[in-house]
């Protein structure tokens, strides 16, 4: 694994730089990238979620600072998406990867869609009281840590959808992921434990150094294209996985 650390440098920069821009797709596109590679799901959850543990520290700080975090909403999603997250990693743990496997990539392929939905859709007047914010974080906690990513498209689409100012909603999801991330990787070490140090160590490095720069790009840089690509990019790895378990 180690002759590829330069590559997970690269997908953790790439992932990181637009997870913080834009409030999701770091887990789908390390996730799909790594189930891709034969990584099993248990694995590949455990390795990105101890990754993002480092990351989101970053970029939520970086939110912080650059005022993009409503603290009241920053406890409502942080909360119960913990509980969700530790019952989801829980779960994963306790099931077959290889007949897994399938179904993981299905999800990440709805969550590709979802994100170039996302893009493409006209939003609401922003502006508006989110509703409904506590079984959003714990559903996004559950479906992040079991199928390794997903807690950015789940809660921030949702919160952008239903009004909320996109500053404040891509700052406050980075910052409570922070919360979810540690959950769910405790979780892991006390069932799994914790291998593949080279995928994780590229990773974090790749998102450290991305997390300042996406935290500021949230303010300045346009998001649908980014949006789109990465979009696109989980659909086609995730059906390259599905394809290939199937056949």
């Amino acid at each position: 694994m180690w002759e590829d650390f330069l590559l997970f440098v690269a997908v953790g920069f790439a992932a990181q730089m637009v997870d913080g821009a834009i409030g999701m797709a770091y887990g789908v596109t390390s996730s799909s990238v790594l189930l891709s590679m034969g990584v099993p799901p248990a694995t590949t959850s455990a390795c990105v979620h101890a990754a993002e543990t480092f990351t989101t520290a970053v970029s939520g700080t970086a939110h912080w600072k650059l005022g993009n975090v409503d603290r009241k909403l920053l406890v409502r999603l942080a909360v119960p998406g913990m509980i969700g997250g530790a019952l989801g990693a829980f779960v994963l743990t306790n099931i077959d990867g290889d007949t897994i496997r399938p179904f993981i990539s299905a999800y990440l392929l709805l969550l590709g869609v979802l994100i170039v939905w996302k893009a493409v859709a006209s939003r609401p007047s922003e502006g508006a009281e989110p509703s409904r914010v506590i079984p959003l974080g714990f559903f996004g906690g559950l479906f992040d840590s079991i199928g390794g990513g997903g807690w950015g498209p789940i809660v921030t689409s949702t919160l952008i959808g239903q009004g909320t100012k996109p500053r404040y909603a891509i700052g406050s999801v980075n910052l409570a992921e922070f919360f979810v991330t540690l959950t769910i990787s405790a979780t892991f070490i006390m069932t799994i434990g914790l291998d593949l140090w080279p995928i994780i160590a590229g990773l974090i490095i790749g998102g450290i150094i991305a997390a300042p720069f996406a935290a500021y790009a949230t303010k300045v840089l346009p998001d649908k294209a980014l949006m789109i690509l990465v979009g696109c990019v989980v659909v086609i790895l995730s059906l390259r996985t599905i394809i290939s378990a199937l056949t």
